[in-house]
């Protein structure tokens, strides 16, 4: 039966992945004719494109009762992006600059971990924590906007189209990733209760690798085009979204119990994990395999720091 649920699992994320690449592009097609700097287009629109299965399964979950599973997703998927994502990309592209650009954006995401951990230690998401959530997503972003870079470079090309035709093709994928985040949300509940491991564990350290998909497979393409603005605004903007709306949009609309210990802890490695990636990657010149190698070996070091501290 497990094995089923498996199945399922993959075939949710599956349908999940590919309806979210769809949204990002025809998403991209109506933003491609306006003036907005390339990195602040990765770090809001695409950042949210390639997060909808974290936001779809923060909704769906809560709504659900299961808070361990939004929780351990979203922070998971803060941690997954900004050390293993991150890590592979030199290796897989060659090395780029980051420098400039992960400053501001790496530390609001450090700062609104802190604040979830706060929010979460009583063992409760309220709607009134899901608001303080969505609020420092706003008040993140614009700091991000006011503090770029000044960099410009083009945005990715996208096929001219009727903005129509784009706008009904990017809510018809956004209804494909919420049906495949919820086949995914309902064979993890199944999967967490035949292995007897927590939702929480479960989620931080599965669902967050396969719901970060969409941003690996979108930063390799962008940066294959040398396009890092993009790229890195992406993969940043995405672990700050995870940090603040998609944790906090469930509790939002369905307020919901987590396990405090649980979402402390876990909160709290990736805080001081991805504070060490921001420490490292604003004082090198260039992110390269080395750098790499480091930023995958802190994400393998979560593991033994969630699981035996």
């Amino acid at each position: 039966m497990i094995l089923l649920w498996f199945g399922a699992m993959a075939v949710g994320f599956g349908l999940s992945l590919a309806a979210s690449r769809r949204a990002v592009h025809h998403g991209s097609a109506l933003a491609s004719s306006t003036n907005i700097p390339p990195f602040i287009i990765g770090v809001t629109l695409f950042a949210i494109g390639t997060d909808l299965p974290e936001i779809a399964n923060s909704i769906i979950s809560s709504a659900a009762g299961h808070g361990d599973l939004n929780v351990g997703d979203s922070v998971g998927s803060t941690l997954v992006q900004a050390t293993l994502v991150l890590g592979l990309l030199p290796l897989l592209v060659g090395p780029f600059r980051v420098k400039q650009r992960i400053g501001v954006i790496g530390t609001v995401t450090v700062a609104m971990l802190v604040v979830g951990v706060l929010l979460a230690s009583d063992g409760q998401l309220t709607r009134l924590d899901g608001t303080v959530l969505l609020g420092g997503w706003v008040v993140g972003t614009l700091l991000t906007w006011r503090y770029i870079p000044a960099i410009a470079e083009p945005v990715m090309p996208v096929p001219a189209r009727r903005r129509s035709h784009n706008a009904v093709a990017a809510l018809t994928a956004l209804g494909l990733v919420g049906a495949g985040a919820a086949l995914a949300v309902a064979a993890f509940i199944e999967i967490a209760k035949e292995v007897e491991i927590s939702e929480y564990v479960i989620s931080f350290f599965v669902a967050s690798i396969g719901t970060s998909l969409p941003e690996l497979i979108f930063t390799v393409t962008a940066l294959r085009r040398s396009e890092r603005d993009l790229a890195v605004g992406d993969v940043m903007g995405s672990s700050f979204v995870d940090a603040t709306l998609s944790i906090g949009i469930g509790p939002f609309l369905f307020p919901t119990a987590v396990t405090a210990s649980q979402a402390v802890r876990g909160g709290l490695v990736a805080a001081v994990t991805i504070a060490i990636v921001v420490v490292v990657l604003t004082r090198v010149a260039k992110h390269d395999w080395r750098t790499g190698l480091l930023l995958i070996g802190l994400y393998a070091a979560s593991y033994p720091a969630l699981l035996l501290l």
